[in-house]
């Protein structure tokens, strides 16, 4: 399963005081452990009015729902209407990453891993020959690459 930054900005009016936000973040903490997800520690009241901004780390991959989740959680916990940011993953460099990466191109592959005799893997991923006609070799190659930080080889069938 991968596991996302979620961030959500709490306060877009910039209408709660500091000890209001210190309230939040405390139910904010207790809401996201029965939904076995954690708050990224910061001072949100430090922040200035349009960047405070929660980060929630969730396990999951369908973006809309994770976002969703993370907004009605903050609403609950800061009785605001708060604003989606940016999401990402965390890449630990599992093949769930890769299959992650494929799938944030629209693609499914084959993924196996051969270790080398220094300790190294290297990665082979199986796209159809259809895939790299939309979306450059190089492109879907740097982004697992970075990802999975090990030598990658693309196939195609």
């Amino acid at each position: 399963m991968r596991t996302a930054v979620v961030r959500v900005d709490v306060d877009p009016a910039g209408g709660l005081t500091a000890a209001q936000l210190s309230d939040g973040m405390t139910t904010l903490r207790r809401l996201v452990e029965q939904i076995d997800a954690t708050v990224v520690e910061s001072d949100i009241a430090a922040m200035p009015t349009g960047r405070r901004e929660v980060e929630l780390l969730m396990a999951g991959a369908d973006r809309e729902q994770l976002k969703r989740t993370a907004i009605d959680l903050c609403a609950n916990a800061f009785g605001t209407v708060p604003v989606p940011g940016v999401l990402t993953f965390i890449s630990r460099g599992t093949d769930d990453d890769a299959h992650g990466v494929l799938a944030g191109f629209g693609l499914t592959g084959e993924i196996t891993r051969e270790p080398t005799a220094e300790g190294w893997d290297v990665v082979w991923v199986t796209l159809r020959n259809e895939d790299l006609e939309r979306i450059p070799e190089s492109r879907i190659h740097t982004a697992l690459e970075s990802s999975l930080n090990c030598e990658v080889h693309i196939r195609t069938t």
